[in-house]
């Protein structure tokens, strides 16, 4: 329809869905569905190489029902607080946990050393901090070194690498860090390193998984001892937008498989949030109000971006795109009119969805928002202006 602004693609799973169940459910509200879940880590088990383990970012989405189901599916579960060390703990052993985090406090770097969680250290004022903490404690800490690597993931939504960066230490101060710990006798765990997420560019995660690898025997060389683990971060993206189109996980998995048999000393972890969860939600809205302002129609919904900041655009994006968008009950009925879906806040920023074309919708229809499994509820100021939070419904 003319005027009409694109939005992203409904992902599959949930495309030939009439979504008739979600219409009892209470609004606003999150629905993941984890056989989705299930499937998308099937399908990286497949594609990646046997020796490869998986870890979830939990800050991705760190609702304690989902991480319950997860846990027994991946190897290890990385965290970025210790409330989500916390939420971890419940669910995966200590030894299966890392904490990585460049402003960690006192009392963090002591419980996760106290636990036994692997500390990725950030900094050499980090280093100091772990080692003094660990004395105190009497405990030999588990501690890996984050690298700052000298290159970036080209494409990537959140670059990592290549530029100065409160994440990690500078490749070129890593080695005499690792001789340190070393010296100082503890459990060294090896090396992080994360040059960039949200990625859609399969050409340039192949690239940068080699860079990756690379760099750590370049660092395991220089340092004088083999790390027992190198997790080379993530980075895949799933589609949001109108035009993404999913990575090749196939062709990503086959150029890893050649990569690391020419390094066969090499223990590699792939450390995925986004990627396993993003696509298994969505979020639902009901409509309050249909008004027309200066010839446009707006849809007032009752919920917005105190729930999912994200889809206003508000969380990372420069320009305003759309998410996934439909009428639950209307899925598969022809656009009828344009729209603006907004929600119940007083602030212009409020707008889930910018000029859509979607079927007509009424009072009471809902509205759903998909690719909403990760980067939603937790990730949005559901404090503001005092409106209760949306529902967490795991399927």
């Amino acid at each position: 329809m003319n005027g009409a602004k694109p939005f992203g693609p409904i992902p599959p799973e949930f495309a030939g869905l009439s979504a008739l169940a979600w219409l009892d459910e209470a609004t606003p509200a999150y629905i993941y569905d984890f056989a989705i879940v299930e499937s998308r880590i099937a399908r990286l088990r497949a594609a990646l190489p046997d020796r490869v383990s998986l870890h979830y970012a939990i800050k991705a989405n760190p609702l304690p029902e989902l991480l319950a189901a997860i846990a027994p599916l991946v190897d290890g579960l990385d965290v970025a607080s210790a409330g989500e060390m916390a939420r971890a703990l419940d669910v995966k052993p200590a030894a299966d946990i890392s904490f990585a985090g460049p402003g960690k406090r006192h009392a963090e770097l002591e419980a996760a050393i106290r636990a036994g969680v692997t500390l990725h250290l950030e900094s050499e004022g980090e280093a100091d901090r772990a080692l003094a903490a660990s004395e105190r404690l009497g405990v030999k800490p588990r501690l890996a070194v984050r690298v700052n690597p000298d290159y970036e993931l080209r494409g990537s939504g959140m670059k990592m690498g290549g530029r100065a960066s409160p994440f990690g230490v500078d490749a070129a101060r890593v080695p005499a860090l690792v001789r340190r710990l070393i010296a100082a006798g503890v459990d060294w765990r090896g090396f992080h390193i994360f040059a960039g997420s949200q990625s859609l560019d399969t050409a340039a995660i192949i690239e940068t998984q080699a860079a990756t690898l690379a760099i750590a025997r370049r660092l395991a060389h220089e340092s004088g001892a083999t790390p027992p683990l190198v997790n080379i971060g993530g980075g895949f993206g799933i589609p949001y937008f109108a035009s993404d189109t999913p990575i090749d996980l196939d062709a990503i998995g086959e150029a890893l498989g050649e990569r690391m048999a020419e390094y066969a000393e090499l223990e590699v972890a792939i450390e995925l949030g986004r990627f396993l969860v993003g696509e298994a939600g969505v979020y639902l809205t009901r409509v309050i109000d249909r008004k027309e302002s200066q010839g446009e129609t707006f849809l007032v919904v009752d919920g917005g971006l105190h729930h999912h900041l994200a889809a206003t655009g508000n969380f990372g994006t420069v320009v305003k795109r759309n998410y996934p968008v439909a009428v639950a009950h209307r899925m598969r009925d022809p656009a009828e009119e344009i729209v603006t879906v907004v929600g119940p806040l007083c602030t212009p920023l409020d707008r889930l969805a910018d000029r859509v074309a979607l079927p007509r919708a009424e009072v009471g229809d809902v509205i759903a928002i998909f690719a909403s499994g990760a980067y939603g509820a937790s990730a949005s100021p559901s404090a503001f202006l005092g409106h209760p939070p949306a529902r967490e419904i795991l399927r």
